[in-house]
Protein backbone atom coordinates (compact mmCIF):
# COMPACT_ATOMS: atom_id res chain seq x y z
CA UNK A 1 0.00 0.00 0.00
CA UNK A 2 2.90 2.39 0.79
CA UNK A 3 3.99 1.65 -2.69
CA UNK A 4 0.19 2.96 -4.05
CA UNK A 5 0.46 5.81 -2.25
CA UNK A 6 4.13 6.81 -3.50
CA UNK A 7 3.47 6.10 -7.06
CA UNK A 8 0.15 7.90 -7.00
CA UNK A 9 2.43 11.27 -5.29
CA UNK A 10 4.83 10.95 -8.50
CA UNK A 11 2.35 11.37 -10.52
CA UNK A 12 0.91 13.76 -8.72
CA UNK A 13 3.52 16.10 -8.75
CA UNK A 14 4.23 15.04 -12.15
CA UNK A 15 0.76 16.50 -13.05
CA UNK A 16 1.08 19.66 -11.52
CA UNK A 17 5.09 20.49 -13.02
CA UNK A 18 2.76 19.98 -16.36
CA UNK A 19 0.18 22.10 -15.43
CA UNK A 20 2.51 24.92 -14.39
CA UNK A 21 5.02 24.26 -17.53
CA UNK A 22 1.64 24.89 -20.03
CA UNK A 23 -0.36 28.06 -18.00
CA UNK A 24 -0.14 31.01 -19.90
CA UNK A 25 1.55 34.24 -18.55
CA UNK A 26 -0.43 36.79 -17.46
CA UNK A 27 0.27 40.34 -19.17
CA UNK A 28 3.29 41.90 -18.27
CA UNK A 29 2.29 44.78 -15.73
CA UNK A 30 3.97 48.26 -16.03
CA UNK A 31 4.06 51.78 -15.15
CA UNK A 32 4.87 52.93 -11.78
CA UNK A 33 3.48 55.59 -9.16
CA UNK A 34 4.78 58.32 -6.98
CA UNK A 35 2.95 60.71 -4.83
CA UNK A 36 4.11 64.39 -5.35
CA UNK A 37 1.81 66.08 -2.93
CA UNK A 38 -0.44 64.66 0.19
CA UNK A 39 -2.78 67.76 0.26
CA UNK A 40 -3.37 70.27 -2.57
CA UNK A 41 -5.89 71.79 -0.12
CA UNK A 42 -8.75 70.63 -2.58
CA UNK A 43 -10.15 67.85 -4.26
CA UNK A 44 -9.22 68.29 -7.93
CA UNK A 45 -12.74 67.91 -9.48
CA UNK A 46 -11.56 70.18 -13.03
CA UNK A 47 -7.99 69.85 -14.21
CA UNK A 48 -6.28 72.18 -17.14
CA UNK A 49 -3.28 71.82 -18.16
CA UNK A 50 -1.59 75.79 -18.85
CA UNK A 51 0.92 76.19 -21.75
CA UNK A 52 3.60 77.40 -19.04
CA UNK A 53 3.63 74.11 -17.22
CA UNK A 54 1.21 74.78 -14.39
CA UNK A 55 -2.23 72.85 -13.78
CA UNK A 56 -5.40 74.82 -13.36
CA UNK A 57 -7.65 72.70 -10.47
CA UNK A 58 -11.02 73.43 -8.74
CA UNK A 59 -13.54 71.44 -6.91
CA UNK A 60 -17.13 73.89 -5.73
CA UNK A 61 -17.67 76.46 -3.81
CA UNK A 62 -20.05 74.98 -1.17
CA UNK A 63 -18.24 71.98 -0.49
CA UNK A 64 -17.22 73.84 3.02
CA UNK A 65 -14.22 75.17 4.12
CA UNK A 66 -11.48 73.65 2.38
CA UNK A 67 -7.68 72.58 3.80
CA UNK A 68 -6.28 75.77 2.02
CA UNK A 69 -6.84 79.53 2.92
CA UNK A 70 -7.12 82.35 0.32
CA UNK A 71 -4.02 84.86 0.68
CA UNK A 72 -3.27 87.83 2.90
CA UNK A 73 -6.86 86.78 4.75
CA UNK A 74 -9.21 87.24 1.62
CA UNK A 75 -12.62 86.42 1.55
CA UNK A 76 -14.97 85.29 -1.11
CA UNK A 77 -17.50 88.42 -1.28
CA UNK A 78 -20.68 87.99 0.73
CA UNK A 79 -19.24 84.86 2.25
CA UNK A 80 -17.42 84.04 5.43
CA UNK A 81 -15.80 81.19 3.57
CA UNK A 82 -12.10 82.75 3.65
CA UNK A 83 -10.42 79.11 2.01
CA UNK A 84 -9.54 78.77 -1.97
CA UNK A 85 -11.31 75.90 -4.04
CA UNK A 86 -9.33 76.75 -6.79
CA UNK A 87 -5.56 76.50 -6.96
CA UNK A 88 -2.78 76.49 -9.25
CA UNK A 89 -0.30 73.68 -9.37
CA UNK A 90 3.41 74.45 -10.51
CA UNK A 91 4.47 71.31 -11.99
CA UNK A 92 8.34 72.49 -11.72
CA UNK A 93 8.21 73.22 -8.38
CA UNK A 94 5.62 71.05 -7.30
CA UNK A 95 3.80 73.68 -5.11
CA UNK A 96 0.48 74.66 -5.68
CA UNK A 97 -0.71 78.55 -5.32
CA UNK A 98 -4.59 79.24 -3.59
CA UNK A 99 -7.19 81.01 -5.98
CA UNK A 100 -10.35 82.33 -5.39
CA UNK A 101 -13.63 81.81 -7.71
CA UNK A 102 -16.18 83.98 -6.72
CA UNK A 103 -19.02 81.75 -8.18
CA UNK A 104 -19.84 77.88 -7.97
CA UNK A 105 -17.65 76.38 -10.71
CA UNK A 106 -19.30 72.55 -9.60
CA UNK A 107 -19.49 70.27 -12.65
CA UNK A 108 -18.37 72.86 -15.33
CA UNK A 109 -16.74 73.13 -18.42
CA UNK A 110 -13.64 74.87 -20.12
CA UNK A 111 -11.23 75.83 -23.02
CA UNK A 112 -7.96 76.81 -23.45
CA UNK A 113 -7.89 79.13 -26.36
CA UNK A 114 -5.71 79.96 -29.26
CA UNK A 115 -3.84 82.20 -26.78
CA UNK A 116 -2.98 80.09 -23.89
CA UNK A 117 -6.03 81.63 -21.65
CA UNK A 118 -8.54 79.37 -19.55
CA UNK A 119 -11.98 80.29 -20.53
CA UNK A 120 -14.17 78.23 -18.46
CA UNK A 121 -18.10 78.44 -18.60
CA UNK A 122 -20.79 77.51 -16.37
CA UNK A 123 -21.49 76.13 -13.09
CA UNK A 124 -24.08 75.64 -10.40
CA UNK A 125 -26.49 78.09 -9.06
CA UNK A 126 -24.64 81.28 -8.63
CA UNK A 127 -22.38 80.10 -11.77
CA UNK A 128 -24.47 78.81 -14.46
CA UNK A 129 -24.48 81.44 -16.80
CA UNK A 130 -20.72 83.14 -15.82
CA UNK A 131 -18.04 82.42 -18.28
CA UNK A 132 -14.74 82.54 -16.03
CA UNK A 133 -11.45 83.55 -17.32
CA UNK A 134 -7.96 82.69 -15.90
CA UNK A 135 -4.36 84.11 -17.98
CA UNK A 136 -1.34 82.21 -15.71
CA UNK A 137 1.29 84.48 -13.95
CA UNK A 138 2.63 84.86 -10.22
CA UNK A 139 -0.06 86.91 -9.18
CA UNK A 140 -2.88 86.43 -11.36
CA UNK A 141 -5.82 85.33 -10.36
CA UNK A 142 -9.99 84.40 -11.85
CA UNK A 143 -11.59 87.23 -13.53
CA UNK A 144 -15.38 86.46 -13.95
CA UNK A 145 -18.45 87.88 -16.35
CA UNK A 146 -21.50 87.30 -15.17
CA UNK A 147 -24.32 86.33 -17.15
CA UNK A 148 -22.05 85.56 -20.52
CA UNK A 149 -24.05 82.82 -21.11
CA UNK A 150 -27.21 82.21 -22.84
CA UNK A 151 -28.48 79.15 -21.23
CA UNK A 152 -27.54 77.06 -17.78
CA UNK A 153 -24.93 75.22 -18.18
CA UNK A 154 -23.83 72.81 -15.61
CA UNK A 155 -23.01 69.55 -17.42
CA UNK A 156 -22.44 70.73 -20.10
CA UNK A 157 -19.54 70.10 -22.80
CA UNK A 158 -17.23 72.40 -24.87
CA UNK A 159 -14.70 72.47 -27.83
CA UNK A 160 -12.51 74.29 -29.59
CA UNK A 161 -13.05 75.53 -33.45
CA UNK A 162 -11.62 76.31 -35.92
CA UNK A 163 -12.59 79.84 -35.95
CA UNK A 164 -10.90 80.19 -32.55
CA UNK A 165 -14.21 80.35 -30.60
CA UNK A 166 -15.76 77.55 -28.57
CA UNK A 167 -18.92 75.47 -28.73
CA UNK A 168 -20.69 75.00 -25.59
CA UNK A 169 -23.19 71.70 -25.94
CA UNK A 170 -26.00 71.05 -23.41
CA UNK A 171 -25.72 70.70 -19.94
CA UNK A 172 -28.99 70.01 -17.42
CA UNK A 173 -32.10 70.61 -18.97
CA UNK A 174 -30.00 72.65 -21.55
CA UNK A 175 -30.93 71.18 -24.96
CA UNK A 176 -29.21 73.68 -27.29
CA UNK A 177 -25.81 75.12 -28.03
CA UNK A 178 -24.11 78.05 -27.66
CA UNK A 179 -20.64 80.12 -28.28
CA UNK A 180 -18.25 81.89 -26.50
CA UNK A 181 -17.18 84.83 -27.18
CA UNK A 182 -20.40 85.95 -28.71
CA UNK A 183 -20.21 87.57 -32.19
CA UNK A 184 -23.18 89.90 -31.39
CA UNK A 185 -25.16 90.83 -28.58
CA UNK A 186 -28.09 89.33 -30.04
CA UNK A 187 -26.57 85.95 -30.50
CA UNK A 188 -28.59 83.25 -29.03
CA UNK A 189 -28.71 79.86 -28.21
CA UNK A 190 -29.70 77.10 -30.91
CA UNK A 191 -31.96 74.22 -30.19
CA UNK A 192 -30.65 70.77 -30.29
CA UNK A 193 -32.84 68.10 -30.67
CA UNK A 194 -30.64 65.22 -30.27
CA UNK A 195 -30.00 65.63 -26.71
CA UNK A 196 -34.04 65.70 -26.19
CA UNK A 197 -34.01 62.34 -27.85
CA UNK A 198 -31.13 60.83 -26.25
CA UNK A 199 -32.11 62.13 -22.67
CA UNK A 200 -33.46 58.88 -20.50
CA UNK A 201 -36.39 59.62 -18.16
CA UNK A 202 -35.28 59.53 -14.38
CA UNK A 203 -31.28 59.15 -15.38
CA UNK A 204 -30.47 61.16 -18.39
CA UNK A 205 -27.54 59.54 -19.58
CA UNK A 206 -26.50 61.98 -21.82
CA UNK A 207 -24.83 64.74 -19.71
CA UNK A 208 -21.23 65.65 -20.97
CA UNK A 209 -21.79 64.32 -24.28
CA UNK A 210 -18.84 63.13 -25.94
CA UNK A 211 -17.57 66.10 -28.67
CA UNK A 212 -14.91 65.48 -31.23
CA UNK A 213 -13.68 68.04 -34.34
CA UNK A 214 -13.67 65.74 -37.18
CA UNK A 215 -11.18 67.11 -39.80
CA UNK A 216 -13.96 67.94 -42.15
CA UNK A 217 -14.87 71.03 -40.04
CA UNK A 218 -18.56 68.98 -38.49
CA UNK A 219 -18.68 67.77 -35.00
CA UNK A 220 -18.90 63.87 -33.86
CA UNK A 221 -21.44 63.88 -30.98
CA UNK A 222 -22.08 60.83 -28.84
CA UNK A 223 -24.75 61.13 -26.53
CA UNK A 224 -25.96 58.22 -24.46
CA UNK A 225 -25.24 55.33 -26.45
CA UNK A 226 -26.27 57.28 -29.97
CA UNK A 227 -23.71 59.26 -32.09
CA UNK A 228 -24.45 61.64 -35.25
CA UNK A 229 -21.97 64.00 -37.19
CA UNK A 230 -23.38 67.46 -36.97
CA UNK A 231 -22.93 71.01 -38.79
CA UNK A 232 -22.73 73.58 -36.18
CA UNK A 233 -23.20 76.25 -38.37
CA UNK A 234 -26.32 75.36 -40.12
CA UNK A 235 -27.59 73.09 -37.14
CA UNK A 236 -27.99 70.32 -39.20
CA UNK A 237 -27.06 66.42 -38.87
CA UNK A 238 -25.08 64.80 -41.74
CA UNK A 239 -24.81 61.66 -41.11
CA UNK A 240 -26.31 59.41 -37.68
CA UNK A 241 -24.36 56.04 -36.98
CA UNK A 242 -25.19 53.21 -36.01
CA UNK A 243 -26.09 52.93 -31.79
CA UNK A 244 -23.65 51.13 -30.00
CA UNK A 245 -24.76 47.53 -30.30
CA UNK A 246 -25.44 46.43 -26.81
CA UNK A 247 -27.05 49.86 -25.96
CA UNK A 248 -26.12 50.67 -23.27
CA UNK A 249 -25.53 54.05 -21.79
CA UNK A 250 -22.33 55.88 -21.74
CA UNK A 251 -22.57 59.29 -20.30
CA UNK A 252 -23.24 60.78 -17.24
CA UNK A 253 -24.45 59.37 -14.56
CA UNK A 254 -23.59 56.20 -16.65
CA UNK A 255 -20.17 57.44 -16.91
CA UNK A 256 -17.90 55.69 -19.32
CA UNK A 257 -14.93 58.03 -21.36
CA UNK A 258 -14.17 58.12 -24.84
CA UNK A 259 -11.41 59.55 -27.19
CA UNK A 260 -10.87 60.46 -30.75
CA UNK A 261 -7.89 58.15 -31.99
CA UNK A 262 -4.73 59.50 -33.10
CA UNK A 263 -5.00 61.11 -36.51
CA UNK A 264 -2.53 60.24 -38.89
CA UNK A 265 -1.50 63.18 -41.76
CA UNK A 266 -0.63 61.74 -45.20
CA UNK A 267 0.37 64.26 -47.85
CA UNK A 268 -2.21 66.52 -45.73
CA UNK A 269 -4.80 64.08 -45.74
CA UNK A 270 -6.28 61.98 -42.69
CA UNK A 271 -7.50 58.74 -44.45
CA UNK A 272 -8.66 56.95 -41.01
CA UNK A 273 -10.71 58.46 -38.25
CA UNK A 274 -11.71 56.39 -35.46
CA UNK A 275 -13.62 56.99 -31.46
CA UNK A 276 -13.11 54.71 -28.69
CA UNK A 277 -15.67 54.32 -26.03
CA UNK A 278 -15.35 52.35 -23.32
CA UNK A 279 -17.01 51.35 -19.82
CA UNK A 280 -20.19 52.96 -18.24
CA UNK A 281 -22.51 51.67 -16.41
CA UNK A 282 -25.68 49.60 -17.52
CA UNK A 283 -29.11 50.58 -18.15
CA UNK A 284 -30.92 51.00 -14.98
CA UNK A 285 -27.84 51.29 -12.77
CA UNK A 286 -28.53 55.04 -12.08
CA UNK A 287 -32.39 54.13 -10.43
CA UNK A 288 -30.71 50.95 -8.86
CA UNK A 289 -27.74 53.01 -7.30
CA UNK A 290 -29.92 55.32 -5.51
CA UNK A 291 -32.04 51.79 -3.97
CA UNK A 292 -28.84 51.14 -2.89
CA UNK A 293 -28.30 48.24 -5.23
CA UNK A 294 -25.01 48.58 -7.73
CA UNK A 295 -25.36 46.76 -10.84
CA UNK A 296 -21.72 45.77 -11.95
CA UNK A 297 -20.28 48.40 -14.72
CA UNK A 298 -19.84 47.71 -17.82
CA UNK A 299 -16.31 45.74 -19.13
CA UNK A 300 -17.05 47.03 -23.00
CA UNK A 301 -15.24 49.46 -25.34
CA UNK A 302 -17.02 50.22 -28.95
CA UNK A 303 -14.79 51.71 -31.34
CA UNK A 304 -16.17 52.94 -35.05
CA UNK A 305 -14.16 54.21 -37.79
CA UNK A 306 -16.25 57.27 -38.77
CA UNK A 307 -13.96 57.41 -42.68
CA UNK A 308 -15.84 54.24 -43.97
CA UNK A 309 -18.40 54.45 -45.86
CA UNK A 310 -20.26 52.51 -43.99
CA UNK A 311 -19.45 52.97 -40.22
CA UNK A 312 -19.63 50.25 -37.65
CA UNK A 313 -19.27 49.81 -34.01
CA UNK A 314 -16.76 46.92 -33.59
CA UNK A 315 -16.91 45.54 -29.54
CA UNK A 316 -14.20 44.78 -27.14
CA UNK A 317 -13.52 43.54 -23.48
CA UNK A 318 -11.80 45.45 -21.22
CA UNK A 319 -9.57 43.51 -18.60
CA UNK A 320 -12.58 44.54 -16.14
CA UNK A 321 -15.56 46.82 -15.68
CA UNK A 322 -15.41 50.57 -15.35
CA UNK A 323 -17.36 53.20 -14.81
CA UNK A 324 -16.09 56.63 -14.32
CA UNK A 325 -12.71 55.93 -16.07
CA UNK A 326 -10.51 58.60 -17.66
CA UNK A 327 -9.21 57.67 -21.32
CA UNK A 328 -6.18 59.52 -21.87
CA UNK A 329 -4.22 59.90 -24.84
CA UNK A 330 -0.67 59.15 -24.29
CA UNK A 331 2.40 60.66 -26.16
CA UNK A 332 3.07 57.15 -28.57
CA UNK A 333 -0.59 56.95 -29.84
CA UNK A 334 -1.66 54.71 -26.94
CA UNK A 335 -4.62 55.35 -25.18
CA UNK A 336 -4.56 54.91 -20.97
CA UNK A 337 -7.71 54.22 -18.88
CA UNK A 338 -7.36 54.82 -15.68
CA UNK A 339 -9.66 56.06 -12.36
CA UNK A 340 -12.89 54.79 -11.39
CA UNK A 341 -14.59 51.98 -9.74
CA UNK A 342 -16.54 48.72 -11.17
CA UNK A 343 -19.86 48.74 -9.90
CA UNK A 344 -22.56 51.58 -9.53
CA UNK A 345 -22.68 55.02 -11.34
CA UNK A 346 -21.51 58.49 -11.27
CA UNK A 347 -23.01 60.28 -8.25
CA UNK A 348 -23.14 61.07 -4.59
CA UNK A 349 -22.66 57.37 -3.23
CA UNK A 350 -23.68 55.77 -5.61
CA UNK A 351 -20.08 54.27 -6.56
CA UNK A 352 -18.65 50.55 -5.57
CA UNK A 353 -15.19 48.63 -5.66
CA UNK A 354 -12.53 51.03 -6.82
CA UNK A 355 -10.39 50.08 -10.15
CA UNK A 356 -6.74 50.62 -9.04
CA UNK A 357 -5.08 49.03 -12.02
CA UNK A 358 -4.90 51.35 -14.79
CA UNK A 359 -4.72 49.82 -18.54
CA UNK A 360 -3.18 50.78 -21.47
CA UNK A 361 -4.72 50.61 -24.85
CA UNK A 362 -2.83 49.71 -28.17
CA UNK A 363 -5.14 50.67 -31.49
CA UNK A 364 -2.69 49.47 -33.28
CA UNK A 365 -2.52 45.53 -32.10
CA UNK A 366 -4.85 42.96 -33.05
CA UNK A 367 -8.20 42.96 -31.59
CA UNK A 368 -7.76 40.35 -28.53
CA UNK A 369 -4.09 41.67 -27.93
CA UNK A 370 -5.06 45.59 -27.33
CA UNK A 371 -5.24 45.84 -23.76
CA UNK A 372 -2.55 45.54 -20.64
CA UNK A 373 -2.98 45.87 -16.98
CA UNK A 374 -0.56 48.24 -15.48
CA UNK A 375 0.52 48.27 -11.93
CA UNK A 376 -1.86 49.30 -9.41
CA UNK A 377 -2.22 52.55 -7.00
CA UNK A 378 -3.26 52.39 -3.65
CA UNK A 379 -5.48 55.49 -3.45
CA UNK A 380 -8.88 54.88 -4.92
CA UNK A 381 -10.10 57.48 -7.10
CA UNK A 382 -14.04 57.60 -7.48
CA UNK A 383 -16.56 60.13 -8.41
CA UNK A 384 -14.60 63.52 -9.03
CA UNK A 385 -11.14 61.98 -9.98
CA UNK A 386 -9.19 63.79 -12.59
CA UNK A 387 -6.19 63.16 -14.68
CA UNK A 388 -4.32 64.93 -17.67
CA UNK A 389 -0.78 64.00 -19.84
CA UNK A 390 1.83 66.87 -18.61
CA UNK A 391 4.82 67.70 -20.47
CA UNK A 392 7.54 65.24 -19.42
CA UNK A 393 4.77 62.06 -20.31
CA UNK A 394 3.75 61.42 -16.81
CA UNK A 395 0.29 61.51 -15.57
CA UNK A 396 -1.28 63.62 -13.11
CA UNK A 397 -3.89 62.19 -10.74
CA UNK A 398 -5.73 63.84 -8.44
CA UNK A 399 -9.44 64.43 -7.03
CA UNK A 400 -12.15 61.54 -5.45
CA UNK A 401 -15.15 63.24 -3.53
CA UNK A 402 -18.08 61.16 -3.46
CA UNK A 403 -19.87 62.84 -1.20
CA UNK A 404 -21.63 66.53 -1.16
CA UNK A 405 -19.04 68.34 1.62
CA UNK A 406 -15.13 67.78 2.28
CA UNK A 407 -15.71 64.11 4.59
CA UNK A 408 -12.13 62.57 5.77
CA UNK A 409 -13.57 60.09 8.39
CA UNK A 410 -16.08 57.29 9.21
CA UNK A 411 -16.96 57.08 4.75
CA UNK A 412 -16.25 54.36 2.44
CA UNK A 413 -14.27 55.97 0.08
CA UNK A 414 -12.67 59.84 1.91
CA UNK A 415 -12.55 62.95 0.36
CA UNK A 416 -9.05 62.64 -1.11
CA UNK A 417 -6.78 66.14 -1.56
CA UNK A 418 -3.57 64.35 -3.08
CA UNK A 419 -1.96 64.44 -5.96
CA UNK A 420 -0.06 61.51 -7.94
CA UNK A 421 1.62 61.02 -10.42
CA UNK A 422 1.38 57.22 -12.76
CA UNK A 423 4.45 57.05 -14.98
CA UNK A 424 3.68 54.93 -17.84
CA UNK A 425 6.62 51.88 -18.66
CA UNK A 426 8.22 54.24 -21.69
CA UNK A 427 9.58 56.70 -18.51
CA UNK A 428 11.36 53.45 -16.77
CA UNK A 429 15.14 53.74 -16.48
CA UNK A 430 16.35 51.32 -18.24
CA UNK A 431 14.84 53.28 -21.59
CA UNK A 432 16.63 56.39 -21.00
CA UNK A 433 19.40 55.06 -23.86
CA UNK A 434 16.08 55.14 -26.31
CA UNK A 435 14.34 58.19 -25.17
CA UNK A 436 14.45 61.32 -27.83
CA UNK A 437 15.64 64.78 -26.59
CA UNK A 438 14.23 67.70 -28.78
CA UNK A 439 17.05 69.49 -29.49
CA UNK A 440 15.28 71.62 -32.24
CA UNK A 441 13.14 73.57 -32.19
CA UNK A 442 13.13 75.13 -29.23
CA UNK A 443 9.61 75.24 -26.73
CA UNK A 444 7.09 77.52 -27.41
CA UNK A 445 7.89 77.91 -31.24
CA UNK A 446 5.46 79.17 -33.37
CA UNK A 447 4.38 77.12 -36.24
CA UNK A 448 2.41 77.61 -39.52
CA UNK A 449 -0.44 75.72 -41.11
CA UNK A 450 1.00 73.23 -43.88
CA UNK A 451 4.86 74.23 -43.78
CA UNK A 452 8.29 72.06 -43.40
CA UNK A 453 9.88 72.18 -39.82
CA UNK A 454 13.05 70.48 -39.02
CA UNK A 455 13.07 68.70 -35.69
CA UNK A 456 16.07 67.76 -34.27
CA UNK A 457 17.08 65.41 -31.41
CA UNK A 458 19.22 63.53 -29.44
CA UNK A 459 19.32 59.50 -28.37
CA UNK A 460 22.57 58.18 -27.42
CA UNK A 461 21.32 54.62 -27.15
CA UNK A 462 20.78 52.40 -30.78
CA UNK A 463 18.69 54.10 -33.46
CA UNK A 464 16.52 52.30 -35.06
CA UNK A 465 14.94 55.30 -37.85
CA UNK A 466 11.97 53.41 -39.18
CA UNK A 467 10.17 53.94 -35.79
CA UNK A 468 10.82 57.62 -35.24
CA UNK A 469 7.56 59.40 -35.24
CA UNK A 470 6.69 62.95 -34.60
CA UNK A 471 3.56 63.64 -32.66
CA UNK A 472 1.38 66.83 -31.45
CA UNK A 473 -1.20 66.48 -28.33
CA UNK A 474 -3.54 69.34 -27.22
CA UNK A 475 -3.63 69.96 -23.69
CA UNK A 476 -7.02 68.94 -22.58
CA UNK A 477 -9.64 70.07 -20.07
CA UNK A 478 -10.50 67.45 -17.47
CA UNK A 479 -13.69 66.37 -15.53
CA UNK A 480 -16.21 63.32 -14.99
CA UNK A 481 -14.07 61.00 -17.17
CA UNK A 482 -14.17 63.22 -20.18
CA UNK A 483 -11.22 64.91 -21.59
CA UNK A 484 -12.81 68.05 -23.72
CA UNK A 485 -10.93 69.03 -26.58
CA UNK A 486 -8.60 66.63 -26.85
CA UNK A 487 -6.63 65.36 -29.75
CA UNK A 488 -3.10 63.88 -31.25
CA UNK A 489 -1.85 64.19 -34.58
CA UNK A 490 0.82 62.21 -36.13
CA UNK A 491 2.48 64.20 -38.49
CA UNK A 492 3.42 63.66 -41.75
CA UNK A 493 7.66 62.90 -42.10
CA UNK A 494 9.98 62.30 -44.22
CA UNK A 495 12.74 60.08 -42.84
CA UNK A 496 14.91 60.53 -40.20
CA UNK A 497 18.40 60.58 -41.19
CA UNK A 498 21.50 61.12 -38.91
CA UNK A 499 23.39 64.53 -38.92
CA UNK A 500 26.44 66.07 -37.95
CA UNK A 501 27.40 65.48 -34.38
CA UNK A 502 27.23 62.29 -31.79
CA UNK A 503 23.43 60.80 -31.56
CA UNK A 504 22.05 63.56 -33.28
CA UNK A 505 19.62 63.11 -36.03
CA UNK A 506 16.78 65.10 -37.37
CA UNK A 507 13.20 64.23 -39.01
CA UNK A 508 11.23 66.71 -41.58
CA UNK A 509 7.67 66.85 -40.39
CA UNK A 510 4.82 68.54 -42.04
CA UNK A 511 2.53 70.78 -39.90
CA UNK A 512 -0.92 69.50 -39.64
CA UNK A 513 -2.71 71.43 -43.02
CA UNK A 514 -5.83 73.04 -41.34
CA UNK A 515 -7.39 74.22 -38.44
CA UNK A 516 -10.38 71.97 -38.94
CA UNK A 517 -7.62 69.30 -38.57
CA UNK A 518 -5.61 71.42 -35.96
CA UNK A 519 -7.29 74.70 -34.27
CA UNK A 520 -4.90 77.38 -33.72
CA UNK A 521 -3.53 77.24 -30.07
CA UNK A 522 -0.79 75.25 -27.81
CA UNK A 523 -0.18 71.94 -28.73
CA UNK A 524 2.66 69.63 -26.90
CA UNK A 525 5.08 68.18 -29.74
CA UNK A 526 6.84 64.53 -28.96
CA UNK A 527 9.65 63.05 -30.90
CA UNK A 528 8.49 59.38 -30.41
CA UNK A 529 11.35 56.56 -30.92
CA UNK A 530 10.69 52.83 -30.65
CA UNK A 531 7.06 53.91 -28.69
CA UNK A 532 9.31 56.01 -26.14
CA UNK A 533 8.48 59.71 -26.18
CA UNK A 534 10.80 62.33 -25.65
CA UNK A 535 9.63 65.34 -22.87
CA UNK A 536 7.84 67.27 -25.04
CA UNK A 537 8.23 70.72 -26.30
CA UNK A 538 5.54 73.67 -26.57
CA UNK A 539 4.48 74.63 -29.90
CA UNK A 540 1.56 77.51 -30.81
CA UNK A 541 -0.11 76.58 -34.11
CA UNK A 542 -1.41 79.58 -35.75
Amino acid sequence: MAISNSILYQHLIFFILLLLVNIQPCPAAGGSWSLLLPSIGISAMHMQLLPNDRVVMYDRTDFGTSNISLPDGKCRPNSTDCSAHSVEYDVTSNSVRPLMVLTNVWCSSGTLMPDGTLVQTGGFDDGYRVVRIYKSCDTCDWQEIPNALNKQRWYATTHLLPDGRQIIIGGRQAFNYEFYPKMSATETAINFPFLVQTNDPNAENNLYPYVFLYPDGNLFIFANNRAILFDYVNNLVVKTYPSMPDGQPRNYPSTGSAVLLPLTIKGGIINDVEVLVCGGAPKGAFVNANKGIFNVALDTCGRIKLSDPNPQWVMETMPFPRVMGDMLLLPNGQVLIINGVSAGVAGWELGRNPVLSPVIYQPNNPIGSRFEVQNPSTKPRVYHSTSILLRDGRILVGGSNAHDKYQFTNVLYPTELSLEAFSPSYLDSNSSDLRPKIILPVTNAKMQYGKQVVIVFNITGVVDLTTVSVTMVTPSFNTHSYSMNQRLLVLDSGAASKIIGKSRYQVVVTTPPSGNVAPAGNYLLFVVHKGIPSPGIWVHLQ
